[in-house]
């Protein structure tokens, strides 16, 4: 009888999200680095695309894992039992926010985050119309995608939810449609998937400003960019401007599966009554999850990882410098690294892979390789990871000549 590898097993009984998944067989994480079937080590640059961001399998969060488990998994449907896990973590995520972001709904991920937050939005203000972004990125769930910024994802699943406006990112266009009809304004305050796009300070407070006038509300989807990564806990922090409600994912769970939409106790409240159950999950805050959260955000907050991240950016940029580099955009540790092609991108990509440096590309920017590293990253490590990367343009660049 022959044997099946595991190879041959994700590809028969797995389902597929591309035609090509990078296919590595990870056997270890530790820190920075992942270790395949083989033994060979890569050193994670994308940190599961900003999920581990004090780095894999840290012992804290082990532990926490552990004593929970060894307590209780799931019990009920969320938001019927008082669980310590959810409410200690609510209450130390609520410590380090604004006074009016004080409520937590945890759900299980960031794209069901984005789907409360709509309901919410809809629910609370009575009104219909939702302005999102081109170039977005908030969950592939119908709602969610519906917000998405880009026709190509969206178009093979149409109808999708009713009366939404997409703009341009950081466009004065916005100001004109935002009405007494507008429900919501949703979006990243870093604009992940298009290569890390920051917006100006004066268009976000400008867009702050008219949600008020409005009565409309402001998400922010800071589902990547939480937790540090941009340099602060939280990056509507350098933009002096506080939303109405709050998403939240990725680094969000340790490394278990959690998000959250965040909002004040009363506008949160309309999700129970009219009808009751407004927002229902059954796993969402998971005591598992939120333990190991909880303890993931203790660590966070306990180090200088945040404190860090500007030295570690800069010296990232000081390091990347070859001609075929073509723009490279940064905020936090969170680079973009832009080359003349998509197809030059991706054996960039690829050959960094097989030497060991774990990257990849943004979804609505392929000719981008992304770096995202697990905020503990070292600065012998950055050196390494780069000289990987040069070796691989120089490799492109070769293969040009």
């Amino acid at each position: 009888m022959s044997i099946i590898s595991n190879k041959e097993i994700f590809f028969k009984h797995i389902a597929q999200t591309s035609k090509a998944p990078i296919g590595l067989e990870i056997v270890k994480a530790e820190g920075v680095y992942q270790y395949d079937s083989t033994g060979k080590k890569y050193i994670d640059l994308i940190s599961g695309f900003n999920v581990a961001n004090i780095g894999h399998s840290n012992p804290k969060v082990i532990e926490a894992v552990k004593q929970q488990a060894e307590k209780y998994m799931h019990l009920i449907v969320y938001g019927e039992f008082i669980e310590s896990p959810q409410t200690g973590y609510a209450k130390l995520l609520t410590q380090h926010l604004p006074s009016n972001l004080n409520c937590v709904y945890f759900t299980n991920s960031g794209a069901e985050a984005t789907e409360g937050a709509l309901k919410l939005a809809k629910r609370a203000t009575n009104r219909t119309n939702i302005i999102a972004f081109n170039k977005s990125y908030h969950g592939s769930t119908q709602g969610a995608l519906s917000v998405m910024g880009d026709e190509y994802f969206r178009n093979a699943f149409r109808p999708l939810l009713p009366g939404i406006i997409h703009v341009d990112y950081n466009s004065d266009e916005i100001f004109e449609l935002i009405n007494e009809n507008t429900a919501c304004v949703i979006l990243e305050t870093i604009q992940a998937e298009s290569g890390i796009a920051i917006p100006s300070k004066k268009w976000m407070q400008q867009l702050r400003e008219k949600c008020t006038e409005q009565n409309t509300l402001l998400i922010l989807d800071e589902i990547q960019a939480g937790f540090g990564r941009t340099g602060t806990l939280w990056a509507f922090e350098q933009f002096d401007i506080v939303p109405d409600i709050l998403l939240l994912g990725k680094a969000l769970g340790g490394g278990m599966p959690l998000g959250a939409f965040i909002s004040s106790r009363d506008l949160m409240q309309t999700l129970s009554f009219n009808p009751a159950l407004g927002h229902i999950t059954t796993f969402g805050g998971h005591p598992v999850g939120c333990a190991a959260g909880k303890a993931a955000s203790q660590v966070l907050l306990n180090n200088n990882y945040i404190k860090n991240v500007k030295s570690k950016e800069e010296l990232f940029l000081s390091q990347l410098n070859h001609p075929l580099i073509k723009r490279i955009n940064h905020f936090g540790l969170w680079i973009s690294v832009q080359f003349d092609s998509a197809e030059t991108a991706q054996n960039i990509i690829h050959n960094c892979i097989k030497n060991g440096c774990i990257t990849d590309w943004f979804l609505f920017a392929p000719d981008c390789l992304r770096i995202a590293p697990p905020l503990c990253i070292k600065d012998e490590e950055i050196m390494n990871a780069c000289s990987v990367i040069l070796n691989a343009i120089n490799d492109q660049q070769k293969n040009f000549a």
